[in-house]
């Protein structure tokens, strides 16, 4: 399985919990979480900045926000089979 990307950011408390559910859904789809600060990037906090927590998998944001297992786990799921 290609790696997921989560963007996130320091002082986030959205983005602590995505990552909780995030690691949740790793432990069965065995996965690398490659993950980024946006505000290391202009870009990525033009792109970002009022969407994170962002999860992304191969190019398509996955879920954004208020980041749930069942909802995650669901579309990590359906982009796999």
């Amino acid at each position: 399985m290609n790696p997921v990307i989560f963007y996130t950011r320091n002082q986030c408390h959205l983005c602590t919990d995505a990552k909780l559910n995030l690691k949740l859904v790793q432990e069965d789809l065995k996965f690398e979480i490659i993950e980024k600060d946006i505000d290391e990037s202009d870009e990525l906090t033009e792109r970002f900045g009022l969407m994170i927590p962002v999860v992304e998998y191969e190019g398509e944001i996955i879920q954004y926000g208020q980041i749930d297992y069942f909802t995650l786990s669901k579309r990590l799921h359906q982009k796999t089979q």
